[in-house]
């Protein structure tokens, strides 16, 4: 049952050293307190499936935003200072949603003819793309926003793996903390990469938890990258894009791979 599901992920989501969860199976109710306070919150796991039209995913990330926030301002810990620290951009597809539930405007700005960047509050092993009705209920503007989140993406690792194919040189990043992606915002990294390259320096999100930058020294390095992307967007859990991009000077120029190994210009 799609109760269950809920139940399960949100045990698995907001369990804490010092948290209380208890589940009332006749109401379908849970409740989240504070073990020391005893302070917390209940919610109905019926009505919020409700809401959600069945969708256990969104039901679960609506709910966890709620009961965190909701839990922080009981103990204190939920100051506006502690949520800004966990604000990132999040690269998805140009042809991603622009609406959150209930068509709300989702905040988002342009990036690549292929790509968009959006805004989320990390959640720990989630979460929440931000959207105009919480950015109201946070008081945060547009431009605080993106500042935060670039300051933030600047501090995430940046440990890359690297792999050697007929002469040209691929760098893999893959952290999995869900911001693999969001790297190419990262201009100090991308323009201390491209002083690495001997050739043309490629960037390649196929999915949502990585990032390639190709070292393409010869035009079978062409192939290789349109193989890899592509193969990587069609195992990807969040595919963004199977095209790749040319940098240079500080710019991100999409490209086709054509048979003759020769990138074009989007």
């Amino acid at each position: 049952m799609q109760t269950n599901k809920l139940r399960k992920k949100l045990e698995e989501e907001l369990k804490r050293d010092n948290r209380r969860i208890v589940f009332d199976r006749e109401k379908e109710e849970m409740r989240f307190e504070n073990s020391d306070t005893k302070k917390g919150v209940t919610v109905t796991l019926g009505g919020i499936l409700a809401k959600f039209e069945g969708n256990v995913e969104k039901a679960a990330e609506e709910t966890i935003y709620y009961v965190n926030e909701a839990l922080n301002a009981f103990d204190g810990s939920g100051k506006k200072e502690e949520k800004e620290k966990r604000i990132y951009p999040v690269i998805r597809a140009a042809s991603f949603t622009k609406e959150a539930e209930e068509g709300v405007p989702l905040f988002y700005d342009d990036h690549t003819a292929e790509t968009r960047i959006y805004y989320a509050v990390d959640l720990g092993t989630t979460y929440r793309l931000i959207d105009e009705k919480l950015m109201t209920k946070e008081k945060w503007t547009a431009e605080q926003i993106r500042e935060i989140a670039r300051f933030n993406l600047r501090s995430l690792p940046l440990e890359m793996k690297q792999d050697t194919v007929a002469g040209n040189v691929f760098y893999f990043l893959n952290s999995n903390d869900g911001y693999d992606s969001s790297r190419i915002l990262n201009d100090r990294f991308l323009k201390e990469m491209s002083e690495k390259m001997e050739g043309d320096m490629t960037v390649s999100v196929p999915h949502g938890d990585v990032l390639i930058i190709g070292d393409i020294r010869n035009v079978t390095g062409y192939d290789i990258l349109a193989q890899m992307a592509m193969s990587f967007f069609a195992a990807g859990r969040v595919p963004i894009t199977a095209l790749s991009f040319i940098y240079e000077d500080g710019h991100l120029e999409p490209i086709f791979i054509m048979a003759q190994n020769r990138p074009q210009k989007d």
